[in-house]
């Protein structure tokens, strides 16, 4: 394509084209601390393309493309393409990965052993991820979590950080402004501003941690600690994979491993200080 960059993330090569510059900039922006390896392969490859040439300048509108697609995607305004760009690269791993079970669920990591959350879009899974990356803590990643088969271990998906509305001043007040990306406003997920991981994060990316904590957190309502046994979180879990199934058997054992090994529960909360506050108790429990 007549624009192209190369990133990697945790242990996925992405390769992506646009017909536009403006999205390969920004990428490449967030991403520049990122290693840069231009003769491995690709493992995935994420096309931005106009579905008319004029398209590329009258009205531009880019539309999703790469090994994987999702045929009735609306396209998004060139205003958006970071967007594209990010969106793409998750469809290519959420569609494609094998090589390890894939959870939609946000991770960090202490002393070699990792915190894991999940839940529906608008838990806060990923502010209370990039919150405690911000501190004591090592991010591993804001959108999927890897789980290798054999060992059990949870791998790093170290990303830009997703923020979303309220989050995003949240974020703004406690990092400098050279570490977040463009405000893309009135995006069909509401506003949204990525957040470059710290630089412990993007060294140890390649680090593995083994799982300690399983958490499901839910926004809103009364601080709440629910204890929640195997089988609940069993399908939980299958419920976020995107690959549990084609997995088969080896997905089913890993993730019977997971929630057999790995203490869960269910936290409700009020807002971001409570819910660090009872991931940081629940985890200094989970330590004893």
């Amino acid at each position: 394509m007549r624009h192209s960059t190369r990133i990697a993330v945790g242990p996925v090569q992405f390769r992506v084209g646009s017909d536009w510059p403006e999205p390969i900039a920004a990428l490449d922006r967030l991403y520049a601390a990122y290693p840069q390896d231009d003769a491995r392969p690709a493992d995935a490859t994420v096309r931005l393309f106009a579905a008319r040439p004029w398209r590329r300048w009258l009205r531009p509108s880019v539309h999703i493309g790469g090994d994987f697609i999702v045929p009735d995607a609306l396209p998004l305004p060139l205003s958006m393409g970071l967007l594209a760009a990010e969106m793409a690269m998750n469809l290519q791993v959420a569609l494609g990965w094998r090589r390890h079970m894939l959870l939609h669920a946000s991770a960090v990591a202490k002393d070699g052993r990792a915190l894991i959350m999940s839940g529906e879009s608008g838990s806060g899974k990923s502010t209370l991820a990039a919150l405690l990356g911000e501190g004591d803590w090592r991010l591993m990643g804001d959108e999927f979590t890897l789980i290798e088969p054999l060992s059990g271990d949870a791998l790093a998906f170290p990303r830009a950080v997703s923020l979303k509305n309220a989050a995003i001043a949240e974020m703004a007040s406690r990092v400098d402004a050279s570490r977040l990306g463009p405000l893309l406003a009135g995006t069909p997920k509401g506003d949204i501003r990525h957040l470059i991981p710290r630089s412990n994060a993007i060294a140890a990316m390649h680090e593995p941690a083994c799982p300690a904590l399983l958490l499901f957190p839910r926004f809103g309502g009364e601080a709440a600690i629910e204890p929640m046994g195997e089988g609940e979180a069993f399908v939980r879990l299958t419920e976020s994979s995107t690959n549990y199934v084609t997995l088969g058997e080896a997905g089913f054992v890993a993730l019977t491993r997971l929630v057999r090994e790995t203490p869960a529960f269910g936290i409700s909360y009020p807002d971001s200080a409570t819910g660090i506050a009872l991931a940081e108790q629940l985890w200094a429990e989970a330590a004893r």
